[in-house]
């Protein structure tokens, strides 16, 4: 289905105001911005507009119940200069998957990859093209019907932005392993990419920060014993040759850089293995030195190289040496910007 989506271009692009290839995700963002609008029952009106302040009621049910859901997505340029986009339709089915937890309404996950394209193609002058680079796409919904009550909303705006970003980490990173606080439990939101869930976990983020660590490695609400997620990231460990990475149990977000990982280790001939790991998992194999590697794994942050995780009573090191995490951080970016063939069918071009 095609669908029409009306456009209003910017006066005067704000690309000349920044440096596109030295600058960090989220302060600065593109010309344009696409909304679609709900209401009595369905998605109507798709546009891309200059990007400008949203008015809101003060009212406004997100701000009071939490019906907010939003993705991470990235493009880059290919060969020859065509934006690129990498599984959308992951990106799709997933906000989807959020917005049914959230009691929101589907969204028309093809409007959702041809918004995408439109706004990106429209915008493409802000992609940036250092290694490790690339445009950050922020698809986002969230509940706008003025009402001061417990229930669903009827109205909802989808919006799309986007913001030129460089690497996340350009070090290893440390993780904090949280033995207080908890990210999600079983039944919860944590499945959900819910706004709600990474406002709870800013605190606790803060004092890993606070100790000198990077982010906080999430473990089970009841024992504290059996790893998640980190804090912006799904994690995978290297031990003994074979790779293992905490499965999907409703409590963890579902990356779509997790499932690519997979799938890429897995075609150069490693075992990969989700199942329930624990934290004593890692330590016994840290004591008999067969803990290789660890790394995260998300949009934003691509892959991040793990040097440590550690607590008050707590401190795992892992070797210098990262080959495979190397290789893989170095293989999806060459798939991103065409560098290589993409045997997978991931990358979707964006015109």
């Amino acid at each position: 289905m095609s669908y029409s989506i009306k456009t209003t271009l910017i006066q005067e692009s704000k690309i000349k105001s920044v440096d596109i290839n030295n600058i960090i995700m989220g302060y600065s963002f593109t010309d344009h911005m696409f909304i679609c609008d709900y209401e009595n029952g369905e998605w109507h009106n798709p546009r891309i507009e200059p990007l400008a302040l949203i008015p809101t009621h003060p009212a406004a049910m997100a701000l009071h119940y939490g019906q907010a859901i939003f993705e991470g997505m990235k493009a880059t340029l290919g060969k020859d200069e065509t934006p690129l986009l990498f599984r959308p339709d992951e990106n799709a089915k997933r906000l989807n998957f959020s917005a049914d937890r959230m009691g929101m309404p589907i969204f028309p996950e093809e409007l959702f990859i041809e918004g995408l394209k439109k706004l990106v193609a429209l915008d493409k002058k802000w992609i940036p093209t250092a290694t490790g680079s690339a445009l950050y796409l922020r698809p986002f919904m969230y509940a706008d019907e003025p009402f001061i009550g417990m229930r669903a909303a009827t109205s909802f705006k989808f919006i799309i932005m986007a913001s030129p970003s460089g690497p996340l980490y350009t070090k290893k990173i440390k993780l904090y392993a949280e033995k207080k606080y908890v990210r999600a439990v079983n039944g919860g939101t944590g499945e959900a990419k819910a706004a709600g869930n990474y406002a709870a976990a800013i605190r606790p983020t803060e004092y890993a920060k606070a100790k000198g660590f990077d982010q906080v490695l999430w473990l089970d609400a009841q024992d504290f014993e059996y790893i998640q997620e980190v804090g912006t990231m799904n994690i995978f460990f290297k031990i003994d040759g074979k790779f293992i990475t905490p499965s999907l149990t409703g409590s963890i977000l579902s990356g779509i850089t997790r499932m690519s990982v997979i799938d890429l280790l897995r075609s150069k001939g490693f075992e990969v293995t989700e199942r329930p790991i624990t934290i004593t998992e890692i330590i016994e194999a840290s004591q008999k030195g067969t803990l290789e590697e660890a790394f995260g794994t998300g949009t934003a942050v691509g892959i991040a190289m793990i040097e440590e995780i550690g607590n008050n009573n707590l401190s795992i090191k892992f070797p210098e040496a990262n080959p495979v995490s190397v290789m893989v951080n170095d293989t999806l970016n060459a798939i991103k910007v065409q560098d290589i063939a993409d045997e997978f069918g991931w990358i979707v071009e964006a015109k």
